[in-house]
């Protein structure tokens, strides 16, 4: 197999230090080099840049990022396991690689980044879309990513890109769609992974705007989405019946009838709909 540095191959890491992917940890390891090259690459130019990597396992990504030219990596391991084999990443690139064991939900990056910063991981699947609801609701916004490159189970992937009428579309597409543009750059099948997990995935990158793409209040929106989205087979006039007597005043002064489904309503409707629930 290629290698991308002067580093053992990934095969030969992991029976060195005998890392048993552990499904307890949503870890599945990518073994081709020139894959995780790949990956990084999806991430743009990283001279200059800080990447913040989570759940690094043996360092594929990792080798990956160093290799294309990131200013450093911050990586953020649980498994205390994989430590040894990022300390050998560590020390073939001097002053590049940090090395932090903990869990990412527990851990601001922040004290260790500088900007400009992006976030680059293959996601462990079990924290992996709590992660990137954090990233995307931030308490103000530009936030401190400029973009997201990150690996999801294919499913998951597609929620977030997902359009109005598709079964997909949900809270998950109106969360990143409003502050971001999200698009799938590339997909893996099971074989690419040690162990194969039973599901493809895809490499979601999302460029962080400006601002919001439509004005909206980002708690009363996430309100209404989701009240909208956890009875998605009522009408909306229905659903949302809670949030005031007059809503289907509202949701006509949005330009939405009343007797939609959340599914057939746009981000921009929803903006809209978030406008005139905050004016009442």
């Amino acid at each position: 197999m290629a290698t991308i540095d002067s580093l053992p191959p990934l095969r030969d890491v992991i029976a060195t230090h005998d890392l048993k992917a552990r499904k307890s940890l949503g870890q599945n390891f990518l073994l081709d080099l020139n894959l995780t090259a790949k990956i990084a690459r999806q991430a743009g130019d990283l001279t200059d840049v800080d990447v913040l990597e989570i759940g690094p396992g043996p360092g594929g990504l990792t080798r990956g990022l160093l290799s294309e030219g990131a200013r450093k990596v911050l990586a953020i391991e649980k498994d205390a396991r994989c430590l040894p084999a990022l300390d050998e990443i560590a020390a073939a690139y001097p002053g590049r690689l940090q090395i932090i064991e903990g869990d990412a939900l527990d851990i601001d990056p922040l004290e260790h980044l500088r900007a400009p910063i992006r976030v680059a991981a293959n996601l462990p699947y079990n924290v992996g879309t709590e992660l990137l609801v954090r990233w995307l609701t931030p308490p103000d916004w530009p936030p401190f990513w400029q973009s997201l490159t990150l690996m999801f189970q294919r499913e998951v992937a597609e929620r977030i890109v997902a359009v109005p009428g598709s079964k997909a579309y949900g809270r998950l597409a109106l969360l990143a769609q409003w502050r971001a543009d999200a698009n799938i750059v590339l997909s893996l099948t099971p074989e690419a992974f040690t162990p194969p997990p039973k599901v493809s995935s895809a490499v979601v990158h999302l460029t962080a705007l400006p601002a919001p793409r439509f004005e909206a209040d980002a708690l009363v929106l996430n309100r209404v989405v989701a009240a909208a989205f956890n009875q998605r087979r009522k009408m909306l006039r229905s659903a949302l019946k809670g949030f005031a007597p007059d809503i289907e005043d509202r949701l006509h002064a949005a330009g939405i009838k009343p007797t939609e489904r959340a599914e057939q309503v746009s981000l921009e409707g929803f903006c809209a709909l978030a406008r005139a629930v905050a004016a009442g």
